[in-house]
């Protein structure tokens, strides 16, 4: 089963700029009868084709066809045919269009392999073939095949398999943004990426079956800002090197098998993280406190690992954090170390099964955004504050399986939280009684309420 998982902002706004290009030059008064037939023999091969034949079929100029877009030079420059609902193959004559720079066919049900003809165009500057039925492997290119125009290639969410053939990359010397997430790729991440592609910034090769170590090599990256190997079978450590790509925005190697320690010296090259996230890992140690000078930090995601010690202080430098999730840890401590009103942005923080200790720090409701808090599962005690109630956002509301008491108290002030619509306190207020129904009536929007300690948190 495919995941369906929106593109990543610098693939999408590179293609665009091309779309926006292609769009603004003005159409030929007639095609060449050459690029006619290309265009005719994709159409020949699909078994679904949308409607365009009548429009390409009844027009005698290709260049007023639906979805084709003509230069100057009378040459078709771009082809954009996505969610069209078509089905069958692509044939390999789209490759012969000589002007073609824009090449997307997304969003449909095509299938078969990859033409090798598109890769190695001699003019595609964007191909977009993702969310489709393609499959196989892709193909090699000759050693001998020269530079390629290619900046933009979208292979995501498909069924190809194999490995990534080098020699595809090695040609690929003008390669932006390659995403091939979503697919069932094995082998290793490919190493070729910046040795032949100096401005290679987009690598997305989440959802694959891809194993072995993280390159050295990703480290010669001087410029890439998008890193996402997520949801494979990757082993090891994170390497030293990696820390040489300092243009690093989004960093994520979520749910594999790596291990280790963060090391504070190295993470500090990283200051342009947006996103970090390395859950449903084994890491292991503690937050380093050099992880407060990554100071654009937006999202940091730690879940599921073995990381231990308390959440250092410096974290409250974090001023632009909007996603906290280090649930299913080690960390023990108190929470008051980290001053949460630094944090005006926070709309989530989830702190499920870990250690912490100590009374739920004041600073947290200063966070106005706040929509979903988890703490869960910890060793917190006392009473709520009635400053929880300052939380008008909060929808979300996890404090089972702790010590906290005055049941009847934290109903009363927890009825401020408006938009509230769960609230799991199960396993907390030994001994007391349950308030009466009006107390409970007075949550205007609550359509679950976990009292028991069976409840899940």
């Amino acid at each position: 089963m495919k995941h369906s998982k929106k593109e990543k902002s610098p693939m999408a706004s590179l293609r665009l700029a091309f779309v926006l290009l292609i769009s603004l030059v003005s159409p030929t008064s007639s095609c060449t009868q050459q690029e006619k037939i290309c265009l005719l023999r994709f159409l020949a091969g699909l078994s679904q084709d949308g409607g365009l034949a009548a429009s390409w079929r009844d027009g005698e100029d290709c260049c007023e066809w639906e979805g084709v877009t003509c230069g100057t030079d009378r040459a078709v420059a771009g082809v954009s045919l996505a969610s069209k609902s078509l089905e069958g193959n692509i044939s390999e004559s789209l490759g012969s269009l000589d002007g073609l720079k824009l090449l997307d066919l997304s969003h449909n049900s095509l299938s078969g392999c990859l033409p090798r003809g598109l890769v190695s165009s001699p003019s595609i500057v964007v191909l977009d073939v993702s969310f489709n039925r393609l499959s196989g492997a892709l193909h090699e290119l000759p050693s001998s095949t020269p530079p390629r125009p290619l900046q933009v290639l979208n292979i995501s969410s498909n069924s190809f398999t194999g490995m990534f053939p080098s020699t595809i990359w090695e040609s690929m010397e003008n390669l932006i943004a390659l995403n091939g997430s979503n697919n069932s790729f094995t082998g290793q991440i490919p190493t070729h990426f910046c040795n032949g592609s100096p401005s290679f910034a987009v690598l997305d090769l989440s959802y694959n079956k891809l194993r072995g170590s993280i390159p050295r090599g990703l480290g010669d990256c001087s410029v890439l800002r998008v890193l996402n190997a997520g949801y494979n079978n990757l082993s090891g450590t994170l390497p030293d090197e990696l820390f040489r790509a300092t243009s690093l925005e989004h960093l994520s190697f979520r749910n594999n098998e790596l291990h280790g320690v963060l090391d504070g010296a190295h993470i500090i090259n990283l200051g342009n993280l947006v996103t970090l996230n390395l859950g449903r890992n084994n890491f292991s140690g503690k937050l380093p406190d050099s992880i407060g000078q990554l100071k654009r930090m937006e999202e940091l995601y730690f879940d599921r690992n073995n990381m231990s010690g308390d959440l250092p202080s410096a974290l409250s430098n974090c001023t632009n954090l909007i996603t906290v999730d280090f649930k299913s840890n080690k960390f023990s401590g108190e929470l008051n170390k980290v001053d949460f009103s630094n944090f005006p942005n926070l709309t989530t923080l989830d702190l499920l099964y870990n250690n912490f200790t100590g009374t739920i720090p004041e600073s947290i409701y200063s966070c106005s955004k706040l929509i979903a808090l988890r703490l869960s599962a910890n060793n917190l005690h006392g009473q709520l504050s009635p400053k929880i109630g300052d939380l008008k956002h909060l929808a979300f509301l996890s404090l089972a399986f702790n010590s906290f008491v005055n049941i009847t108290n934290a109903l009363h002030i927890l009825q401020n939280c408006r938009q509230l619509t769960i609230l799991l306190i199960g396993d907390n207020f030994m001994a007391e009684l349950m308030p009466e129904d009006d107390i409970i009536d007075g949550f205007q929007n609550l359509q679950v309420l976990g009292r028991s300690a069976s409840t899940d948190c």
